[in-house]
């Protein structure tokens, strides 16, 4: 992007079709660039375009807010459809919750890029039998293979999200970046959202219990059900129409959590071997040892997703390269531990869907930890760091609609 916004500065066309191609990382590059070429005017209005201090919240037009009220009360009436109907609500939640949210902010990604109406039928029609699917497996109570489709059904959801998010721009690697981003930014906003509504609860039911009126019940079944349903589509509405909001935030999460995470790990890993706890025979504690490694393996995501964004620091990269190196350690472990488990009481469908789920992080852990190395050691661009985990989105994507759709017939939905 670089070469191709220097090779344009004199191409006011050419430029804006690259921005409009991929606005975050055009501007992150010029940025970058800016300091070299600053004497030209064209970078100057640009330099100023992009880099504006707008502080108003900007609430879009009125067809996006519309389209967000619309979709906020869907996603409410989905989470109510158990109460509307005979369908037990263990039942439906176990197997419906990504079909709450997930569908209608893939909705809203494709209304927002005016999608092809081929490449929106086959998103339509993805959602629509992953739904079938998943509601007519047997309702076996004891079938770990249900309950390993339940869980990764959240993920492939998340994977079609992606799909629309990235628009005509599959094979971006950038893109696939901004995706992350967004989901780091996401997560953060809906966070505020959610602690202003926990706020807006606590005093309205206890201005209500002054004057003897309990309104608990109703509060929480109509209310608070539509509100949780409702704050990730508003939270993606404020971060896509006020970016800035949570540009500043962020950067500050990834910058104080990367070390905060780095020693905790390292400690608890001290702490493993000080009590002597054993992964290779304790079920549970080998549960919460993978549990981790998925948690810390998301923060190495989000911070290199947001130190992309800045110059390149040093200290940042060397501090991710030590974070991967340790989870590489804690993967390892875990790794080993699922083996031992599997020649000493046989494979089963948990057995093999944290096996894989383990080498396909640990594949790529070291493939991430190998560029870091190289960044530090040969000044390589943390461009490849970025590419490496882009990469293997897919990948994951791959193996959740594996667990998902073939391991019930596999097991025989045992």
């Amino acid at each position: 992007m670089k070469e191709e916004i220097l090779k344009n500065l004199d191409k006011p066309n050419q430029l804006e079709r690259l921005y409009r191609e991929n606005k975050t990382t055009f501007k992150t590059e010029f940025n970058l660039i800016y300091p070299d070429v600053k004497e030209n005017l064209t970078a100057q209005v640009w330099n100023e375009r992009l880099n504006y201090k707008n502080e108003d919240i900007s609430w879009g037009t009125s067809k996006e807010l519309i389209f967000v009220i619309v979709a906020a009360f869907i996603a409410g009436l989905i989470a109510k459809i158990p109460e509307f109907t005979s369908i037990k609500e263990d039942f439906f939640y176990q197997r419906n919750i990504a079909f709450i949210v997930f569908p209608a902010l893939a909705s809203y990604f494709l209304w927002k890029q005016n999608f092809q109406i081929m490449k929106t039928l086959v998103i339509s029609v993805a959602v629509i039998i992953s739904a079938i699917y998943i509601n007519f497996l047997p309702n076996y109570s004891k079938s770990d293979t249900l309950l390993l489709a339940c869980i990764h059904l959240p993920l492939l959801q998340w994977a079609i999200l992606g799909f629309s998010f990235m628009g005509n721009n599959l094979k971006n690697y950038n893109k696939r970046l901004d995706f992350l981003r967004y989901n780091g930014d996401l997560v953060v906003m809906t966070t505020i959202i959610l602690i202003a509504g926990g706020i807006l609860t606590g005093i309205t039911i206890g201005l209500f219990s002054l004057i003897k009126i309990e309104i608990q019940e109703f509060y929480f079944k109509y209310i608070v059900v539509w509100g949780l349903a409702a704050s990730p589509i508003v939270g993606t509405y404020l971060v896509q129409t006020n970016p800035h909001l949570v540009n500043r935030v962020s950067p500050v999460i990834a910058k104080v959590f990367t070390p905060l995470v780095l020693i905790t790990l390292v400690i608890y890993l001290i702490a493993v071997m000080v009590t002597g706890k054993d992964p290779y025979n304790d079920r549970e504690f080998l549960l919460i040892f993978n549990m981790l490694l998925i948690g810390v393996m998301a923060i190495i995501l989000f911070s290199i997703a947001e130190t992309s964004k800045k110059s390149e620091s040093k200290f940042a990269i060397l501090l991710l390269f030590v974070l991967s190196i340790v989870t590489i350690l804690v993967n390892g472990i875990a790794l080993t531990a699922i083996l031992f488990r599997i020649s000493e009481w046989g494979l089963t469908p948990n057995r093999l869907a944290v096996l894989g789920g383990n080498i396909l992080i640990l594949t790529n852990l070291c493939i991430v930890t190998y560029w870091f190395l190289k960044a530090i050691k040969d000044n390589y661009k943390i461009e490849n760091v970025e590419k490496s985990i882009a990469a293997f989105l897919p990948i994951y994507c791959l193996w959740t609609v594996f667990v998902t759709f073939f391991f019930p017939l596999m097991f025989n939905f045992k």
